[in-house]
């Protein structure tokens, strides 16, 4: 039960965090319809003098607040593979064999995301690692450790990162296979908490499904219309 629980507090917190960040991208898309993204983006006095929603986030997550939580956050990521990684290997044990990810109930068994777990989280780890090379490689690392050059126009990233459609295919592509880890691991964890009963599982499962669309949908957005800015809008 320690070990489930320490797998629901990582994962509510990667959740939250996924929340958030998928809301400040999705920042971008409104600016794109207010006039603050290509022109703004393009031109380096109007960027200074008019910041859009989606640079004003990106302020806010410059924060020393913020900065503080992103050691807080990696150490978290890292205990939920590690988490996950150890379930997968006593649910192999415990069945004799490979069996993937091992569920108590039916509904979950059931589920293609729920046998394909670790598959799925294995998925994102490796494309995390390519993520933070277009962003966080360019903006937090030399913020906060002086390392390589500071961008300060993450518009600019957005268009020079997801204007190749193949990027931005690969990204879809990631993003998939976060909405199906979403989706399982929202009623999981809360199961884990005890909220299980016939009736609530149900809910539990929508709500899942909702939230999980709502974040992966933000990201798309975010992706796609910087494709569009990039390459049909001058």
């Amino acid at each position: 039960m320690e070990n489930k629980f320490i797998g629901t507090v990582s994962g509510a917190f990667l959740i939250i965090f996924l929340l958030l960040h998928a809301t400040i991208n999705f920042f971008s898309v409104i600016d794109s319809f207010t006039g603050k993204f290509g022109s703004v983006a393009a031109d380096a006095d109007l960027f200074s003098k008019g910041d859009g929603l989606f640079k004003l986030g990106c302020d806010f997550m410059s924060t020393p607040v913020i900065s503080i939580m992103v050691p807080v956050l990696a150490l978290g990521f890292l205990v939920h593979i590690v988490y996950g990684c150890w379930l997968t290997w006593q649910n192999i044990r415990a069945r004799g064999g490979v069996k993937r990810y091992e569920v108590p109930s039916k509904a979950a068994v059931d589920s293609w995301s729920a046998k394909n777990m670790f598959v799925l989280g294995a998925i994102i780890i490796g494309f995390v690692f390519f993520h933070l090379t277009h962003f966080w490689a360019k903006m937090q690392l030399p913020e906060m450790f002086g390392i390589g050059n500071y961008e300060d126009n993450p518009y600019l990233l957005l268009v020079t990162t997801f204007g190749n459609w193949w990027v931005m295919a690969l990204y879809i592509l990631w993003f998939v296979a976060v909405w199906f880890h979403l989706v399982h691991g929202f009623w999981s964890m809360l199961q884990t908490v005890g909220w299980n009963g016939s009736v609530w599982f149900k809910r539990i499962k929508v709500i899942g499904v909702i939230v999980a669309s709502l974040i992966v949908l933000m990201f798309v957005a975010t992706a796609v219309n910087a494709f569009i800015q990039a390459n049909f809008i001058a």
